[in-house]
């Protein structure tokens, strides 16, 4: 069974394509029985973030599975697979490991490092669990992937400065508009990225922060851990007449700023208005960009804005790279450990089975003995048989997939005529 992946990320294609192939956290399940219905694949978690959307199955045959995920794509975005082929990439094995370790440790976000890959990854996984698509193969690979990311933050400085989206949406608002000391700022939306950006305006030193939200109790809860006002979302164009910088994150999957409502509720301001759109699907109507007075920035701006901070942060970087590479071997021994497991436990059952016979062919002459001396009878054979299979399995387990290790388990097989 091959471990791959194929998916469409903020590298490879432009935002109005990965928005369209967002995924929602509650369609996932769904999304998810879809794909593990083809023959072909056996195990799936599907990843969706701001900055990709992808699928890691574990597979019979590639190019099957292959085929079955574009058409997956090429339904979430209505495109040909033409046009979906051009943007869509594909890793398998080694390859497809040591993506998702990148992706886990943040070497593959628009923010060098950044610290939300970690969860999000841990949510996509959790959610395969639960819905029964992500079993040996995938768990295995996901919690190694963890553990990857672990490492790179806790043994190279990858992660230091800035290191979240939102953290780095606040501070290119705040380097576009100048300090955001005074300045009136509307965050839009209370989830985890809503959370992560006022967090980031309180360490920033911003005062005058109000938190709009479609539910007002998470809204009153975010707004109170960071010192801002709340305001009910009914009344967002009212805030937006009168602010000078919005951030928004809600990915609803409609506009909620349009140039319409937005040119009549600031028909009476002449002050300019900075809006950071950090939301996938986008929150704002990309036509407010060419509105006088506004200025727009997305996902995209955001990559090519932080990409300035690649170069300061390169040995770490390479660092990363190093622990990955480590970590795919050791990744690579583990996994041939388990595949070597099924024929160390056949030899075993084979072993348990002729020393039962044999006690069982001699019982009439054990007849006689004692129940403790019975009992050390058993423990004896079961040592012996113990002692006999400890080597060969040892064997097998450190030279599972290596060429040397399928010598040694056709031989294995042939020996000892298992099947």
């Amino acid at each position: 069974m091959s471990i791959v992946v194929v998916g469409i990320n903020h590298r490879t294609s432009p935002l109005d394509l990965l928005e369209k192939v967002t995924v929602s956290r509650e369609a996932i399940p769904t999304v998810l029985k879809a794909l593990v219905a083809c023959s072909d694949i056996r195990e799936v978690v599907v990843l969706s973030t701001c900055n990709r959307t992808e699928v890691y199955a574990a597979v019979e045959r590639f190019h099957a599975a292959y085929d079955h995920i574009r058409d997956f794509f090429c339904g979430l975005s209505g495109l040909s697979t033409e046009e979906v082929g051009e943007h869509l990439y594909s890793q398998h094995e080694d390859a497809a490991v040591a993506h998702l370790f990148s992706v886990t440790s943040g070497l593959d976000s628009a923010v060098l490092g950044e610290t939300e890959i970690v969860g999000q990854v841990r949510d996509s996984w959790d959610v395969s669990m639960k819905q029964g698509t992500s079993r040996s193969t995938l768990n295995l690979l996901f919690r190694h992937a963890l553990e990857v990311g672990k490492r790179a933050r806790t043994e190279t400085g990858i992660s230091r400065s800035t290191a979240s989206v939102s953290h780095a949406a606040v501070e290119m608002a705040e380097e576009i508009h100048g300090s955001l000391q005074g300045a009136r700022v509307l965050v839009v939306g209370a989830g985890e990225m809503g959370e992560g950006v006022a967090a980031a305006l309180s360490r920033g030193g911003a005062s005058l922060v109000t938190v709009v939200n479609r539910t007002r109790a998470r809204g009153e809860a975010l707004a109170q851990k960071v010192g801002a006002v709340v305001v009910d979302f009914d009344e967002l164009y009212t805030q937006l007449a009168n602010i000078d910088v919005v951030l928004t994150c809600t990915g609803g999957g409609e506009h909620i700023i349009t140039v319409d409502r937005l040119r009549s509720s600031r028909q009476n301001t002449k002050e300019a208005l900075l809006i950071v759109d950090i939301a996938l699907p986008r929150d704002v109507e990309p036509a407010v960009a060419e509105m006088d007075g506004v200025t727009l920035r997305d996902l995209h701006d955001l990559s090519d804005w932080a990409a300035r901070g690649l170069e300061q942060r390169a040995t770490e970087a390479e660092e990363v790279r190093r622990i990955i590479s480590e970590e795919v071997q050791r990744f690579i021994v583990d996994q041939s450990a388990r595949q070597a497991a099924p024929l160390v436990a056949e030899l075993r059952e084979t072993a348990e089975s002729i020393r039962t016979a044999e006690l069982a062919r001699f019982s009439s002459r054990l007849a006689d003995l004692s129940p403790e001396q019975q009992e050390v009878v058993d423990s004896l054979t079961k040592g012996i048989i113990a002692k006999l299979l400890h080597s060969p399995s040892v064997h097998l387990r450190e030279a599972a997939g290596t060429p040397q290790g399928e010598r040694l388990a056709a031989a294995v097989r042939d020996l000892f005529s298992l099947d």
